[in-house]
């Protein structure tokens, strides 16, 4: 079972930033495809970004231009930095990764059930 530990979650106003944290393994961090999701109350959980292992990132439509996902090599951690928060962008944000290529798909990253690995979630609060 892989560990995984967001952190950064919390209230901002509209308009604010955020930026949330996962801590994963060496080997997780390595050689895996991580990636975020949100689920606001009574939704589905969504993708969000994904990271792959060549490196390549992607972002939904709904947040592009405002999140940016990262890594740091050096602490195995990963990044979703949050910009211009909208009331739309409350949610439970979870930090997910999978051992197989499902981040170099522009569809399957975006999937929930592609991930059997998951943090145990971070609330963000965004309000007016």
């Amino acid at each position: 079972q892989e560990h995984l530990v967001e952190s950064g979650g919390g209230s901002v106003q509209a308009g604010g930033s955020l930026r949330l944290s996962c801590a994963a393994s060496k080997v997780v961090f390595d050689y895996y495809c991580m990636a975020w999701f949100r689920q606001a109350p009574g939704k589905s959980r969504e993708g969000v970004g994904s990271f792959a292992r060549d490196g390549t990132t992607r972002v939904a439509d709904s947040v592009k231009g405002r999140f940016i996902i990262s890594k740091d090599n050096a602490k195995n951690t990963l990044y979703l930095e949050m910009n211009s928060l909208s009331l739309d962008d409350t949610g439970t944000y979870y930090c997910a990764a999978s051992t197989g290529d499902v981040c170099a798909s522009s569809t399957r990253w975006r999937v929930a059930g592609a991930f059997p690995y998951w943090g145990q979630g971070t609330q963000v609060t965004v309000s007016s």
